[in-house]
């Protein structure tokens, strides 16, 4: 990053100065950003660039004495400053930052060693002793899809079921080959974006499932020397796998679920495919287990603010924290889409010009293109996130009402209560947001949980 790094040079900063990096963000886009301060004389104004995955965050890091410094950004030839962070009184706006020369800033040290050794102690038992079998349903059923259906198709199958991934069967080799989800539907639609203003109809009908996974080799191969390789071999387990190892290959390997197969030859071909295995079920039984016992997990009673657990809205002055992908309800679906394969997230909170939560678009909600095949007529440029949210059954209310498909948390809650949330059937991540004005804060997902838990 070309503004890293840049040293304090002014304020009387010299030989045995001890200088701290300090994180500044603007996470409001432009087209040009700068960083200007009591640090740099007011006279210096020294650049920020774009968080990759992010264009509308900017970001530089500098490294500044202890003690607190003026500071206000130049966005657009325009003097700014951010309204959500501490100020000056009458001095125009002037935001200021205090730099501690603390360097024992691990949010680890507030937590007993002894007491969160115990906790992923028991957890870990808890899991390698339970199996998958546990995870069946009593009745259910499970959808597999053919590797010769047309692209189409399959994405009408996806919507009017009501789920975002299903195993791929291969007839002629008597195996699942693969796994067929949201992700791909969004690789298919920026693909073919490039090719034209317009999706069409014609263009999903040539595609079978089988040619759209070659295709994706094909594109796994000319990204891997950006590190995007799409292409990934199918992941399962059997129903004997213990839930500690089913949990590590859900992380690893970074899919939603895995297929629970059984088969009863010797070679393993033509399994039964049982269930889909996902980490929500796997903290239901968690939940379940300890819900009566919660004070043999010292942690669970600590709040979500004190662990190192989840993606925060970065504030001034932080350097170890990854930004949090936002949009507003008016910018393009195909911002949306760059975001879940470039910045890798799953969903992205939607927020008002306050930054106040107003809904959540998630990768699975792009099969909501497929009702009615407004797929064969939109622009992924011209529609808005907006207008994509209203394609599903719960929209966000005219009236600002936020809907039931946004949860959300306090920072202030309890480990145990934000697992008890993400174990609820269908919820896969909870908002962190402000008491009163529900400004977003951060996101917990379930694979935050475990890599929390088990690492």
């Amino acid at each position: 990053m070309s503004a890293s790094g840049m040293d304090y040079g002014r304020e009387g900063g010299g030989a045995g100065t001890i200088l701290t990096p300090a994180r500044f963000v603007w996470p409001y886009g432009g087209r040009s950003v700068y960083l200007s301060g009591s640090f740099t004389g007011w006279s210096e104004h020294w650049p920020m660039t774009p968080v990759e995955g992010c264009p509308t965050v900017f970001q530089t890091i500098c490294s500044l004495p202890p003690g607190y410094h003026q500071y206000k950004f130049i966005v657009d030839g325009e003097w700014r400053h951010d309204e959500h962070q501490p100020f000056v009184t009458g001095n125009y706006g002037v935001r200021v930052v205090r730099v501690s020369d603390c360097t024992s800033h691990d949010l680890l040290t507030r937590i007993s060693d002894a007491d969160l050794a115990v906790s992923r102690q028991r957890i870990s038992v808890f899991l390698s002793t339970h199996m998958a079998y546990e995870l069946l349903p009593e009745s259910g059923k499970v959808i597999a899809l053919d590797v010769e259906l047309p692209v189409k198709q399959a994405f009408h199958i996806l919507f009017e079921q009501g789920i975002s991934t299903a195993p791929l069967w291969d007839f002629s080799k008597g195996q699942f080959v693969g796994v067929l989800s949201a992700l791909d539907f969004i690789l298919i639609m920026r693909e073919l974006g490039n090719h034209g203003s317009n999706l069409t109809e014609e263009e999903l009908e040539t595609h079978t499932i089988s040619a759209w996974k070659e295709a994706k080799l094909y594109l796994s191969k000319q990204t891997i020397d950006q590190g995007k390789i799409f292409s990934k071999r199918l992941v399962r387990v059997g129903p004997d796998e213990n839930l500690k190892d089913v949990t590590l290959k859900i992380l690893q390997n970074r899919v939603a679920t895995v297929p629970v197969t059984h088969s009863f030859s010797d070679d393993g071909s033509y399994p039964q495919l049982l269930y889909l295995a996902s980490l929500s079920e796997i903290l239901k039984l968690v939940c379940r287990y300890f819900r009566h016992s919660t004070s043999s997990l010292p942690i669970l009673q600590l709040p979500i603010c004190t662990l190192p657990l989840g993606t925060w809205v970065p504030k001034i002055g932080e350097t170890n924290r990854q930004p949090l992908a936002i949009l507003k309800p008016n910018s393009s679906l195909s911002s949306a889409l760059n975001l879940f394969v470039q910045a890798e997230v799953s969903s992205i909170p939607i927020v008002d010009d306050n930054d106040s939560l107003l809904d959540v678009y998630s990768r699975s909600d792009i099969t909501a293109l497929a009702k009615d095949k407004i797929y064969t007529h939109i622009n992924l440029e011209e529609m808005t996130i907006h207008q994509a949210l209203q394609l599903g059954q719960e929209p966000y209310a005219s009236h600002g009402g936020t809907p039931q498909r946004c949860h959300m948390c306090l920072r202030s809650d309890s480990l145990h209560k934000v697992m008890e949330r993400l174990a609820k059937p269908g919820v896969r991540r909870v908002v962190i947001v402000e008491a009163g004005s529900k400004r977003v804060e951060g996101i917990i997902s379930l694979g935050d949980i475990f890599k929390f838990l088990l690492s």
